[in-house]
């Protein structure tokens, strides 16, 4: 049988006898200076666990939303109308996509960038306008209309139909003959003299230019119906007016002016109604945009290859001077993928703190033409886009966020101006992992703190109490 003795030899923590140990005040302060020791190493090592700490490392674009790409924006643009504001999409890969509006939103905006009513809606699209081809008729039936004389006629007719044309359009010399024909024929049903229901007129906007940007208008052939009304209001006495977008052969004008003036009684003169429409010309006629700016906001996808997106006025029955084209804007919101929640943001900026800083490098900045309007300023913008996606330890993914470098200039043009973003997706994405560090590993670390310090003090006080001791027997010594 094994004796306690025998038990007691493998002791590691052998006792001193209480009348062996001496306590100094050397030991005391070493005591003291380890302890403070201790507790200051302990906390670094309690910050550094709890610290967050990440690798980064680049590969090959594994992207988890496909093949596609999410542009977001928010622009307004000062000088172009929302009637004409067309969103347009290319690439590399042969896609064009004209006119995108099913994710698009457009709203009328003041000189202060405000929008002035509630969404403007484009309505069918022009390329679907029937024209009068086989009209030859070459008279004037159309009264024409100056600067002087369109308040006058506003005052004076419940309903003044104008064609707002340029001589040099294509689209306004095929629209004449119709006009003028349809014209004289609803002169002839409604004289204006004993009738003066309705009056079809014309302004030629290279002679009446201010007329013309008073009301707004950016494309040629614009027809606008102007209503009088019984609640007068304070700007030129009459309704905000309509555009007419329907067809533009001389039956379907006379139609559409019969179903204007038809809930009109004659002495009207006096006292307009208010203008009622028939369900039929409801998609030939819309309000017109009250003010000449446009706010477009929305979105479009795009395939992840280098391409362009390009805002711009468009129409395919009407035709632009570009000389009077500005295509000014300031951004509102411009970025890449789906957008981002505030709160995701803060987490990801306490994570990685450098990131974030370049999805929305466009936000705020305005891009202004200071040139002459004969100019044909194109702004352009050179996009260059890499994609970010961080990753906690437990590989959940915390966010995927592309950033983009952006390169701008404004560039002279024999064609329409426009506005184009030029954006290319680098083939290579940044990937953010974050290192967590073992609860086992603080604990060793902890342990290795305590005993180190305590190992150290103790030869330390050691050395010097041993140190102190041998300088008290010489000094004895020499007493002797």
């Amino acid at each position: 049988m094994i004796s306690t003795g025998k038990i007691k030899s493998v002791d590691f923590y052998r006792k001193i006898p209480r009348d062996l140990t001496e306590a100094s005040l050397s030991g005391a302060g070493l005591s003291i200076i380890a302890a403070l020791a201790m507790m200051f190493l302990f906390g670094m090592e309690l910050n550094s666990y709890l610290a967050f700490s990440t690798s980064t490392s680049v590969i090959v674009d594994k992207s988890s939303d496909g093949d596609f790409l999410r542009i977001e924006f928010n622009i307004s643009f000062p000088a172009l109308s929302c009637e004409f504001a067309s969103v347009d999409v290319s690439d590399v890969l042969g896609t064009n996509r004209l006119n995108i509006t099913k994710t698009i939103r457009k709203f009328s905006i003041g000189p202060d960038l405000k929008p002035t009513g509630s969404e403007f809606h484009s309505g069918p699209a022009f390329h679907d306008i029937k024209h009068g081809d086989g009209d030859e008729y070459g008279g004037d039936g159309s009264v024409s209309i100056t600067a002087r004389t369109f308040e006058k006629f506003t005052h004076q007719h419940p309903i003044l139909v104008v064609n707002f044309y340029a001589p040099w359009c294509y689209w306004s010399n095929r629209l004449k003959p119709s006009w003028e024909k349809a014209a004289k024929i609803i002169r002839e049903r409604y004289d204006p003299e004993i009738d003066g229901r309705i009056l079809l007129a014309k302004v030629d906007c290279t002679e009446e230019g201010d007329l013309c940007k008073r009301n707004h208008i950016q494309g040629y052939p614009s027809i606008r119906i102007f209503r009088k009304g019984s609640d007068v209001r304070d700007d030129h006495g009459h309704h905000d007016h309509e555009s007419y977008y329907g067809d533009r052969d001389t039956d379907s004008l006379v139609k559409t002016m019969e179903t204007l003036v038809a809930p009109i009684p004659v002495e009207a003169q006096k006292l307009a109604l208010e203008g009622k429409s028939d369900n039929g010309t409801d998609n030939a006629k819309r309000p017109a945009p009250l003010t000449g700016g446009c706010r477009i906001e929305g979105y479009v996808r795009v395939k992840k290859v280098p391409g362009n997106l390009v805002i711009s006025a468009h129409s395919g029955a009407h035709s632009f001077d570009a000389s009077q084209m500005n295509m000014s804007h300031v951004i509102s919101h411009f970025s890449f993928g789906r957008m981002i929640a505030p709160k995701v943001m803060s987490d990801v900026k306490r994570l990685v703190p450098y990131l974030g800083g370049s999805h929305d490098r466009l936000n705020g900045r305005s891009f202004i033409n200071h040139h002459d309007l004969g100019a044909n300023v194109t702004i352009e913008h050179y996009l260059q886009i890499v994609k970010s996606e961080v990753i906690t330890g437990r590989n959940h993914k915390l966010i995927e966020e592309y950033e983009y470098t952006a390169h701008s200039s404004l560039v002279q043009s024999l064609q329409i101006p426009v506005a184009k973003f030029h954006f290319e997706l680098s083939p290579m994405q940044v990937l953010i992992t974050e290192n967590q560090k073992s609860f086992s590993h603080f604990i060793t670390n902890v342990c290795a703190i305590i005993g180190g310090v305590f190992t150290v003090a103790g030869i330390v006080d050691s050395i010097l109490h041993n140190t102190i001791r041998m300088m008290r027997k010489v000094e004895l010594g020499k007493n002797f």
